[in-house]
């Protein structure tokens, strides 16, 4: 069946989808998202050749669906927003302050920072080049960096390193130049991340809510920027108190600029505006 016209999500299907969705990753669906999910599923119903929603419903509701469907129509549901140097007060209070205030430890003990949410890898590559410049400039320091998201289609480019000249514009030259490689052919105008930097990276999906963290190290800096904002407020405590169970007594970690903790009950003390500590006992 191949399909010629829009398929339209019924309130009590997508009533059906938005419950499963907040279920299985925390993400909240309100009424008004009902066109968005009813287009970015099109493509899954085309592919799975189904001619309604209730088929699609019926299918990932199935225990057949829940294993082979599940993770595709996180990828269509998923927001991936990110670019190379994003909210850059962040880094540069990485370099100028909480580097230097910690570099004599993590010169035998590698330094472990994870990008919770790191989509297609831009954060994590930047947060790479910051820790190497640091590196070039002073005492070299060990360092490690986990990215993690629940999108397998961005963690994919992510590995990949590959990325559009549009993407890198906000690297300073400098960077580029040091840490980004040309194709050798001259009509291809993408760049990938050189092994210096992806030797220094790992990428794994993780699904905040339902995976095992303890899996994990302990981390002493943790980037989940931008991404507690698809939450409810009760998620959003639940999920930062599980990312602290993660992050070493003293350790920092930031969020974006739209976030906050404000009346929330999880172990950070704020120290500049977005970025945090984590209390000790």
């Amino acid at each position: 069946m191949i399909l010629t016209h829009t398929l339209k999500l019924t309130n009590a299907d997508f009533n059906r989808l938005s419950a499963f969705i907040y279920e299985r990753v925390g993400i909240k669906l309100s009424p008004i998202k009902k066109t968005m999910l009813e287009s970015r599923l099109q493509k899954r119903l085309s592919t799975l050749q189904m001619g309604s929603f209730k088929e699609y419903c019926d299918y990932i509701f199935s225990d057949q669906g829940k294993q082979q469907e599940l993770v595709h129509m996180i990828d269509q549901v998923t927001t991936n927003k990110t670019d190379f140097f994003r909210e850059p007060n962040h880094f540069s209070f990485l370099q100028s302050q909480l580097l230097p205030s910690i570099d004599k430890h993590y010169r035998t003990y590698p330094l472990r920072v994870w990008s919770a949410g790191c989509s297609s890898g831009e954060e994590v590559y930047t947060l790479a080049m910051v820790l190497s410049e640091y590196s070039c400039t002073h005492t070299p320091i060990s360092f490690h960096i986990h990215g993690t998201d629940i999108s397998t289609q961005v963690l994919q480019k992510a590995v990949t390193a590959v990325y559009t000249e549009d993407k890198i514009a906000p690297i300073p030259l400098l960077l580029r130049q040091k840490y980004l490689l040309k194709s050798k052919d001259t009509t291809n105008k993408t760049v990938r991340v050189a092994p210096s930097l992806r030797s220094k990276v790992q990428f794994d999906r993780l699904n905040f809510m339902e995976d095992d963290f303890n899996s994990l190290p302990v981390f002493d800096i943790i980037f989940c920027r931008n991404v507690i904002i698809y939450f409810d407020k009760a998620t959003q405590e639940q999920v930062l108190n599980r990312l602290c169970s993660q992050l070493r007594p003293g350790g920092f970690f930031f969020l974006g600029h739209s976030e906050s903790i404000t009346n929330m009950d999880v172990p950070l003390k704020q120290i500049r505006p977005t970025i945090f500590q984590k209390v000790t006992v």
